[in-house]
């Protein structure tokens, strides 16, 4: 199925204008009012549900395997937890993870 440009764009419009209403929905309508404790304390956890939500398919299935999944990068993934929970620090555990991936894909003769 072909699309028109003017579809296209139209499509692009539309759903620049229901982002728009989401975000204003939230951030204008309510923006300057307080937000109840149990908001606040709720919100504190969306970066936490969010990220390993966005790894954990990167992890399980990669697609540079063709959505096998990879020991190398499990390991890696393991690593990278392992690191942030014993330092309590993201740079360490990323760099421990990148190391982990790197050496791992060298020694399996991947890279």
């Amino acid at each position: 199925m072909t699309y028109s440009a003017a579809e296209i764009w139209i499509v692009i419009a539309l759903l620049g204008v229901g982002t728009f209403l989401i975000r204003f929905s939230f951030l204008g309508l309510i923006g300057d009012r307080p937000m109840p404790p149990f908001v606040l304390r709720l919100l504190r956890f969306t970066p936490v549900a969010v990220l390993p939500g966005m790894v954990a398919p990167l992890v399980l299935w990669p697609a540079a395997t063709g959505g096998q999944p990879d020991i190398v990068r499990i390991l890696a993934a393991l690593a990278t937890v392992g690191v942030g929970l014993w330092t309590r620090n993201v740079l360490w555990a990323v760099f421990a993870g990148v190391i982990t991936l790197y050496a791992g894909l060298a020694a399996t003769g991947l890279l």
